[in-house]
């Protein structure tokens, strides 16, 4: 499957719960029923995918994981906030970099439309 439809899968599965839930749930409750509705989409989903870090050739775990990693290749990063900051950005980049991927969704789902808090990374 290409990149592209991947992540045109995510984004139509993050619009499914969005429609479902509305904004002013949990994080947690927005990555279980993402996760739900990636797997009934036929994708294979990871959650709390451990990130480590390599620094001068040594793996460290420091404890950063990836909210969703979908097919391997796609970085899902949710969040339920009342606006998107820099450091939202920063840290969707961060488990690109380190998880090697070159894909990355940020998601907020505190919005009236979900188009209004997705935003797509390209390495």
């Amino acid at each position: 499957m290409e990149i592209d439809q991947i992540t045109q899968k995510i984004i139509g599965c993050a619009i499914e719960v969005h429609k479902a839930l509305g904004p002013g749930l949990l994080e947690s409750a927005y990555e279980e029923c993402l996760a739900f509705e990636l797997q009934q989409a036929g994708l294979k989903v990871e959650r709390q995918k451990p990130i480590p870090i390599v620094y001068k050739d040594i793996k460290l775990d420091c404890g950063y994981r990836m909210d969703l990693l979908v097919e391997g290749r796609v970085v899902v990063e949710l969040k339920a906030v009342d606006a998107l900051i820099p450091v939202h950005e920063a840290q969707v980049l961060t488990y690109m970099k380190f998880g090697q991927k070159q894909v990355g969704l940020l998601i907020n789902f505190n919005v009236t439309l979900l188009k209004n808090g997705l935003k797509r990374y390209v390495l």
